[in-house]
């Protein structure tokens, strides 16, 4: 379970925290539709991190700063405190949480696969296409951290 969620949290935090260098801060108060601003989806993704990291090491969901970079520093460095050894059971672990207004119990391998990933990424997908529609030039691989293409490369030009 740990290397399920810490790794990724916190690779995808470091990834947002580079999307919110390059964007300034102005373009963090883009949104898409009527969501949440990027910035507050941003946010809601780091909390996200440490809302289900946190119960599934049996651990307090602690509170987090509100100023986006301090929280984006603040959510990876809690992480990077976070050991193996702290998630052993965690799979059938029972966490007791609220999605909305609903109240759910699950076990800890749905708690992260069906609840806590889907919920993360979520807010981290929209906080970067509002950014993308906000005109900041993003792309696969500011995403991901780990996708290239050559410089000029188009794919509308794919399958041509």
């Amino acid at each position: 379970m740990y290397q399920a969620s810490v790794p990724v949290f916190r690779h995808y935090l470091a990834r947002v925290s580079e999307m919110v260098e390059r964007a300034g801060a102005e373009a963090l108060a883009a949104q898409v539709a009527d969501a949440f601003p990027a910035g507050q989806q941003f946010a809601t993704a780091a909390g996200f991190s440490l809302r289900i990291a946190c119960p599934l090491a049996g651990r307090e969901v602690p509170s987090l700063p509100a100023a986006l970079g301090p929280r984006l520093a603040v959510a990876r460095a809690m992480l990077g405190a976070m050991a193996p050894a702290d998630f052993e059971g965690a799979e059938s672990r029972i966490i007791r949480h609220h999605a909305g207004f609903a109240e759910l119990e699950q076990t800890g391998a749905d708690f992260l696969h069906l609840y806590g990933m889907p919920n993360f990424f979520f807010h981290l997908t929209m906080g970067y296409a509002a950014l993308r529609s906000a005109g900041v030039p993003l792309g696969k691989a500011d995403f991901d951290g780990f996708h290239s293409y050559p410089e000029g490369f188009s794919f509308q030009d794919v399958g041509r």
